[in-house]
Formats: structure tokens, C-alpha cells, sequence
């Protein structure tokens, strides 16, 4: 999770959304990335579809465990469930209850760490840049 943190937190840095996610194998990274939306002017590019584009085409996913900072939103929900990731370890949900329900429902094990950082970074932006997280969530939150 720090790994994922500090993505997000690179991200912040660069003027976009503070999610962060990592892609974790037999105990080994094999991507990382972070929210791009502002960044890159891609409405999509949310924390996990950007590590999951990093991690390039696999044959499976199901031995890899995806670390992201915030719960994800139904749309990276859907891609988890699609790409048959099936471990997920969020660091918070205190901003965005996001849809690990839907996951759970689907098949995938959800650890929810209530990360105080995570929490604490994102409460930071939200504050901050109201417009750009409204945007991000599309009121969804």
C-alpha cells in the first residue's frame, strides 16, 4: 500500500486526483500508476485503469492482487471484475464509499485497511479542489 500511496500522492503533486494503485504478483510489483484524468485529459484514466493499462496484456489475472488507495468507482469495479482480478486491498472509504459490494458480489476479496494517510490525502484534495473531484466521481460520491 505505501507504494500505491506514494503514486497517489504523485499524483497530487501534479495537479490531478490523489489515487494510487499497484499490480502485485507472487510478491512482485509488476505495475503501478496513478489517477491521469487532469494530467492527461482522459476522463477514464482513473488509479487502477492506469496501472492495469501499465501492466500491459496478460493471459490472467487471477494471481494478482491490486493495491489501490480509494475505493474504486464502478467503472475500475468493472474492470477488476472483467480482467478476473480477485484480490483487492483499498486503503480507504471514508470519501468515497466507491463499490466493494459490487466486487464482493463478483467474486473478488476485498481487504479494506481504513489507511488514516490515504484518508487524510484525499479529505486534503477534496477540499482543495472541490470542482476537480466533483468531476472525477461525477456526483457520485
Amino acid at each position: 500500500m505505501r507504494m500505491a500511496f506514494d503514486e497517489a500522492l504523485r499524483s497530487y503533486h501534479e495537479g490531478g486526483v490523489p489515487v494510487g494503485a499497484v499490480m502485485v504478483e507472487n510478491g512482485k510489483v509488476i505495475a503501478s500508476g496513478h489517477n491521469r484524468r487532469v494530467q492527461d485529459g482522459d476522463p477514464v484514466s482513473h488509479g487502477e485503469m492506469d496501472c492495469i493499462r501499465r501492466a500491459g496484456r496478460r493471459n490472467r489475472y487471477d494471481d494478482v492482487t491490486l493495491y489501490t488507495t480509494l475505493s474504486p468507482c464502478m467503472m475500475c469495479s468493472g474492470a477488476i471484475v472483467q480482467f478476473g482480478i480477485k484480490r483487492v486491498v483499498v486503503g480507504e472509504n471514508r470519501n468515497f464509499n466507491g463499490n466493494i459490494g459490487f466486487l464482493e458480489k463478483n467474486g473478488v476479496e476485498v481487504l479494506l485497511l481504513d489507511d488514516t494517510e490515504c484518508a487524510t490525502l484525499m479529505a486534503r484534495f477534496i477540499g482543495e479542489r472541490p470542482d476537480l473531484w466533483d468531476e472525477d466521481v461525477a456526483g457520485n460520491d
